[in-house]
């Protein structure tokens, strides 16, 4: 079973995306910010890190690069899931190691077919 690690300040944002992984098959392990997503990582290897943009304290650009520095994490592929579009933040995200970046609201299907292209056997 693929694990993804899914990082999202917002408690309703956890629990649905939780529950569409979950149902998909996906061992999915949560985190409200960018401390705690570290601190899980330190015994946990996630096939896929889905992160907010936006969170209080360290926000998900700042994550994936701290992130991709551990040498088993460095070529795990990394979501960025926001509201925001703007050109300039996507390219920040892709210059630290960000694999993708989808806008909120994404459909169930729209992110499935994303987590297959990303990890292998999923």
């Amino acid at each position: 079973m693929k694990k993804i690690l899914l990082v999202d300040d917002s408690a309703t944002m956890l629990m649905s995306m939780s529950a569409i992984l979950k149902k998909a098959g996906y061992a999915v392990e949560t985190a409200d910010g960018g401390a705690m997503a570290l601190q899980k990582v330190a015994g946990y290897v996630p096939d896929l890190v889905i992160t907010d943009l936006n969170m209080p304290g360290m926000d998900g650009i700042t994550l994936i690069g701290k992130l991709k520095n551990q040498p088993a994490l460095r070529f795990k592929p990394m979501l960025i899931l926001t509201t925001e579009s703007k050109a300039s933040k996507r390219q920040e995200g892709k210059a630290v190691g960000a694999t993708g970046w989808l806008v909120k609201p994404v459909q169930p299907d729209q992110l499935l077919d994303v987590i297959k292209k990303l990890v292998p056997g999923a």
